[in-house]
């Protein structure tokens, strides 16, 4: 089976760059699956170069899609100057709208503030709040920079509202109370963002 750069989901085009991530959440898809959507194996035996997904977009009819999503089988901010380069690409080639699927935790990642470096270039950030207090986070999302995540999490949504034309937080449908719910939409209220709740597939 071959590995997914690029995959289809809905109307969206989604960039598979990495495998990497900092958050083993007990939810995620890849303790259960393969793959996501219209995709083959979204494990990478190698992380693709920015020039091998240029060229798959380039193979694609891009009139098909409605949005370029950053979201694969690992956390897009461990390549932030790949989704960089390859969102300016999809920008000036194609004029899509694009989003980035993110943990939150890109700051940490990086070791500096990267809200600013997505301003022009990524559309909409949707970040994985996943739960209303940092206790339960630590629990449910299992960070590897431990205590402090949470904080992390919600400075870089903050910041992301400054320079993106829409940040929408999300949490999953069912591992939630409706009270544990209202108090995240809250939380995302005091923000300035959308919240979200999304389908568990």
């Amino acid at each position: 089976m071959n590995n997914s750069i690029l995959y289809e989901v809905h109307n969206g085009i989604y960039v598979n760059l990495t495998n990497r991530c900092p958050c083993a959440c007990v939810f995620c898809l890849r303790n259960t699956t393969d793959t996501v959507g219209r995709s083959d194996r979204l494990w990478l035996e190698k992380e693709p170069t920015v020039e091998e997904v240029k060229a798959e977009f380039l193979e694609r009819d891009m009139s098909k899609y409605e949005e370029v999503v950053f979201c694969g089988f690992g956390e897009p901010t461990e390549r932030l100057d790949a989704v960089k380069e390859i969102a300016a690409f999809v920008k000036e080639k194609y004029g899509l709208p694009t989003r980035i699927n993110t943990n939150g935790l890109g700051c940490l990642v990086n070791g500096r503030n990267i809200a600013p470096e997505l301003k022009g270039l990524i559309d909409v950030v949707s970040i994985s709040l996943n739960t209303p207090s940092e206790e339960r986070y630590m629990e449910e999302v299992r960070p590897k920079f431990g205590k402090g995540s949470y904080a992390a999490l919600l400075d870089f949504a903050k910041e992301c509202v400054k320079y993106v034309k829409k940040v929408v937080l999300s949490t999953v449908a069912t591992t939630l109370t409706k009270e544990e719910e209202e108090q995240c939409a809250a939380i995302v209220k005091s923000i300035g963002a959308v919240y979200r709740i999304r389908p568990f597939e």
